[in-house]
């Protein structure tokens, strides 16, 4: 996209003329190893990675034991044999040492537009503190004000950041509308030359508890915390027939948010890819659809199941306050706001 220019901030990083492989060219080119982690829960994450993970004998201290599971409160496996993951269904210092050794870089998009650049420090503030901890990440802020990015965040060792220059929208929606749009072009022409994995996150989030590696999975997905307790009938899906978007009454797994979605580069770009055509024949025809991207989303991630869940834990709503006693620890959630005020074309 002619409109979308890339300016680095504090650390530069050359886009183009590379004598190597893509990243994720480069893992397929290795010799794969398909391994399991048993975590405390009993559950199994099953990764690939690019050459065999030798744990610590000292972190396998603990035996999973199939008859006594951590959390029986929760649905800790979806009916497609994913994961979900919460608070004691992991053991951090086995997922760290089997992910750390793997030099992984996490593409992180963020879009920061209008008055929503007031929520950017302490987005990056609190992932510095909390978000892929060890690992490296690349943050890609696309904003419409790369004067309003702040330039005195202390990133760490191998974590940088990037802006990607946006246009002004005339109503808040066309953002969200975009997003799928500009992701995608952002992966097909730069960040997949650099990064393995690939996180979407909104900007008006903080993090307040570790998202580490046992995050990452070829496809995740977040459930929504408001409806995580309803029956799918009661899902804000798109019921329209009219729109490419639309779910029937009588289908559905959970109701995904938005707020964080990621994976693989390769099936990022293929979700954003379809999401972005979908919206585009939404458009042709007049319709938009009920959530704009997030209703997309969802219709993609029936049809293409998610191969690892992330918990309500990973997607609070700090209106909802802290009392549901199945979030043991919330790492990251959505901070209180006016939306009519910070949304400056309703």
């Amino acid at each position: 996209m002619t409109s979308v220019q890339m300016v680095m901030v504090r650390r530069f990083l050359v886009f183009g003329n590379c004598c190597c492989t893509t990243a994720s060219e480069r893992m397929r080119g290795r010799e794969h190893f398909q391994f399991s982690l048993v975590l405390a829960g009993g559950m199994t994450i099953c990764c690939q990675v690019n050459r065999q993970v030798v744990l610590n004998h000292r972190l396998q201290r603990k035996q999973a034991k199939l008859m006594e599971p951590v959390r029986t409160d929760v649905l800790t496996v979806t009916p497609w044999l994913a994961p979900i993951v919460w608070e004691g269904t992991f053991d951090p210092q086995v997922i760290d040492e089997a992910f750390m050794s793997q030099n992984l870089t996490i593409a992180t998009t963020v879009f920061a537009v209008g008055r929503y650049t007031r929520f950017l420090r302490d987005f990056l503030e609190s992932a510095e503190k909390h978000f892929m901890v060890g690992l490296d990440v690349h943050y890609y802020v696309f904003t419409d004000l790369p004067g309003d990015v702040p330039n005195n965040v202390t990133l760490g060792v191998g974590r940088l950041l990037s802006i990607v220059r946006v246009p002004k929208f005339d109503r808040w929606q066309e953002i969200s509308l975009r997003r799928m749009e500009l992701i995608q072009t952002a992966i097909k022409d730069h960040i997949h030359r650099g990064a393995n994995y690939i996180f979407c996150l909104d900007v008006d989030m903080r993090f307040h508890g570790r998202v580490g590696p046992e995050a990452l999975g070829r496809l995740v997905a977040a459930i929504h915390p408001w409806f995580y307790m309803y029956p799918r009938s009661q899902f804000p899906y798109e019921r329209r027939t009219v729109s490419t978007a639309y779910i029937p009454m009588d289908q559905g797994d959970f109701y995904y948010q938005a707020n964080i979605f990621g994976g693989a580069l390769e099936d990022v770009h293929r979700l954003t890819k379809t999401c972005r055509e979908h919206l585009e024949v939404d458009k042709s025809v007049g319709v938009e659809a009920v959530w704009q991207e997030e209703s997309h989303l969802n219709w993609y991630l029936l049809r293409n199941k998610p191969t690892k869940l992330l918990s309500p834990e990973y997607v609070w709503d700090d209106a909802k306050g802290q009392d549901a006693k199945e979030i043991k620890l919330v790492r990251f959630s959505s901070v209180i706001k006016n939306k009519a005020e910070v949304r400056e074309n309703l």
